[in-house]
């Protein structure tokens, strides 16, 4: 099973440092090395928010109502089972402190 996790930052999310990074680069070569991790990547705070309605599709700045909550980044994981995508998540939020992160299965 194929599972996204985001993660949004807020404003008490500390800043990354060199400690972060290395603590990050190896959770990332672990899930690597067992499999899990299909793609990661980060995300620019900005982005467009296209909306259809009524066969009517509006475009706007900005992925999100509130500026303060920005998708920082996302990792793409293949586990078997949803509570694993949520300890990977669990270990991933220990590692990067305050925040947010959304998990999401993919299917298809």
């Amino acid at each position: 099973m194929r599972y996204l996790m985001t993660s949004v930052s807020t404003e008490t999310t500390p800043a990354p440092d060199e400690k972060l990074y290395a603590a990050m680069a190896a959770f990332v070569e672990e899930l690597t090395a067992t499999g899990q991790l299909l793609a990661t990547g980060g995300l620019a705070p900005a982005g467009i928010t296209m909306t259809s309605r009524d066969g009517e599709i509006t475009t706007v700045d900005g992925p999100f109502a509130e500026a303060k909550e920005v998708a920082a980044g996302f990792a793409l994981v293949e586990v078997a089972t949803e509570a694993e995508a949520i300890e990977l998540t669990r270990r991933f939020r220990l590692l990067v402190g305050d925040g947010i992160s959304v998990v999401q299965q993919v299917f298809g």
